[in-house]
């Protein structure tokens, strides 16, 4: 795992920090004050993009929707075929969530 390069006392304290907020309201106030717009957007979209190629959308597609660079669409995919399999772990667990929303 790559992650074990970056671990250490400040990157826990970030997750846990992560871990604690409570509800969507406070994640966009606690990513507000921590990342700039682009920062949250980039992880937005690599997230978004991660969604599509797992619909089997095309480089294309996902670039002209998503304004993602090839590269960035190449990384992710590299992701989700060789990582930790993290993208399709939140992606699933969303997925419900989504329907859960929609129905309301």
């Amino acid at each position: 795992m790559q992650i074990d390069k970056l671990r250490g006392k400040a990157l826990d304290q970030l997750f846990e920090s992560i871990l604690s907020l409570r509800d969507k309201e406070e994640c966009y106030r606690f990513f507000d004050d921590l990342c700039t717009i682009n920062e949250i957007q980039s992880l937005a979209q690599r997230l978004e993009v991660a969604r599509m190629l797992r619909e089997k959308k095309t480089y294309h597609i996902i670039e002209s929707e998503t304004g993602a660079s090839t590269a960035t669409i190449s990384r992710v995919k590299r992701c989700l075929n060789y990582g930790n399999d993290s993208y399709e772990m939140v992606l699933e667990r969303i997925k419900g969530s989504d329907r859960e929303e929609a129905e309301e």
